[in-house]
C-alpha cells in the first residue's frame, strides 16, 4: 500500500514550450499522447490502481513565468470526478487529494483563496513554488496564507533544491529559509519537496531533524542512491516521505522497488512508502 505525496496533473497545453522540450527529450514515445491518456478521471484512477497506489497528492501549479499553469480549479474538478468513480471491490484505491497553487504576485488575499478552494473542491493542502515564483518562502506575504493552511490542519510542501527549467531562481530554493516558516508555524506541517537536491542534502536532513514539524519529501531523487544522500536514512526514517514526481518520473513503480531494495529495516521502508504521509494527511 503506497502514498505518492507528489503528482503533477498538467496537461501540455498547461505547460510553457521550453518545459514541454525539456519533458519530450527524456520520453522515450509520445509524452503528450501519454498524459492525456492517464490524466482524465477513469484513466489517472487506472493508473495509480494498476501500481498499488491507495492514495496520490494531485498537484496544482501556477508559475506562468518559468513552468506554465494547471490552475487549482482544473485540478479540483479533475480529483473530485476521478474520485467519485466507483471504487475496485478491493476498496478505496487510487484516489487524489489535491494541494494548491496560490501565486502571491497573482492573488491578493491568499487566505481567502485557499479558504475558497477547501470549501468548494476539499483541497488537502498546499505546495509552494519559490524558485518559480521568484520569491523567498519566508517572505513575510507569505505569511497569511500559511497562518490560513495551519488554522485549516492542511500540510504545505515547499520545492526545495534545483531545477531544470528556464527562469528558475535557485536562490530561492534554499531549505534554511524553511527555519524560520517551521519556528513561526509550528502547527504546520511542513515538506521539503525533492530535499534540497542536489547541493542542500545536508541542510534538508538537519530541518528535518530540527523541527518535529519539517519532513523530507524525496521526490525527484533516484531512490537506488538514498543511502548515498542521506547515510543515516533509517534514523530520520519517521520523516521521510515518497513521492513519484510523475509524470518527471514516469515509471510509479521504479523508485518504489528501489526503496523496498534499501539496507534499511521493514519498518523504515513502510513510514516511507505510506505511513508518514498518512499521519500527515490525518487518514
Amino acid at each position: 500500500m503506497i502514498i505518492d505525496f507528489h503528482i503533477h496533473l498538467s496537461l501540455p497545453e498547461h505547460e510553457l514550450p521550453s518545459v514541454l522540450e525539456w519533458m519530450r527529450s527524456n520520453y522515450q514515445g509520445d509524452l503528450d499522447a501519454y498524459v492525456r491518456e492517464i490524466l482524465t478521471p477513469q484513466g489517472i484512477r487506472r493508473h495509480l490502481q494498476a501500481h498499488d497506489v491507495d492514495l496520490a497528492v494531485g498537484l496544482a501549479e501556477v508559475s506562468p513565468v518559468t513552468t506554465g499553469v494547471a490552475d487549482n480549479d482544473y485540478v479540483g474538478k479533475l480529483c473530485a470526478s476521478a474520485n467519485a468513480l466507483a471504487d475496485p471491490a478491493s476498496g478505496p484505491r487510487g484516489r487524489l487529494l489535491p494541494f494548491a497553487s496560490i501565486n502571491p504576485f497573482l492573488v491578493n488575499d491568499l487566505a481567502a483563496e485557499l479558504e475558497r478552494l477547501v470549501k468548494e473542491y476539499d483541497f488537502k493542502g498546499i505546495k509552494v513554488y519559490p524558485p518559480y515564483q521568484h520569491h523567498y518562502v519566508n517572505d513575510p506575504r507569505m505569511y497569511p496564507l500559511y497562518a490560513k493552511a495551519q488554522e485549516l490542519g492542511l500540510p504545505m510542501m515547499v520545492h526545495t533544491g534545483s531545477s531544470v527549467f528556464k527562469g528558475a531562481r535557485i536562490k530561492y530554493a534554499d531549505p534554511l529559509l524553511l527555519d524560520d516558516v517551521a519556528i513561526d508555524f509550528p502547527e504546520l506541517n511542513i515538506l521539503m519537496a525533492h530535499s534540497g537536491r542536489p547541493f542542500w542534502y545536508e541542510q534538508a536532513f538537519w530541518l528535518a531533524r530540527r523541527h518535529e514539524n519539517v519532513y523530507m519529501e524525496i521526490s525527484g531523487l533516484p531512490a537506488k542512491h538514498l543511502l548515498d544522500y542521506f547515510p543515516r536514512l533509517e534514523m530520520l526514517a519517521d520523516k521521510v516521505v515518497y513521492g513519484s514526481d510523475w509524470p518527471g518520473n514516469p515509471d510509479l513503480r521504479r523508485n518504489v522497488s528501489a526503496i523496498r531494495a534499501l539496507n534499511i529495516s521493514e519498518e523504515a521502508k513502510q513510514k516511507i512508502l505510506r505511513d508518514n504521509a498518512a499521519r500527515i494527511l490525518k487518514l
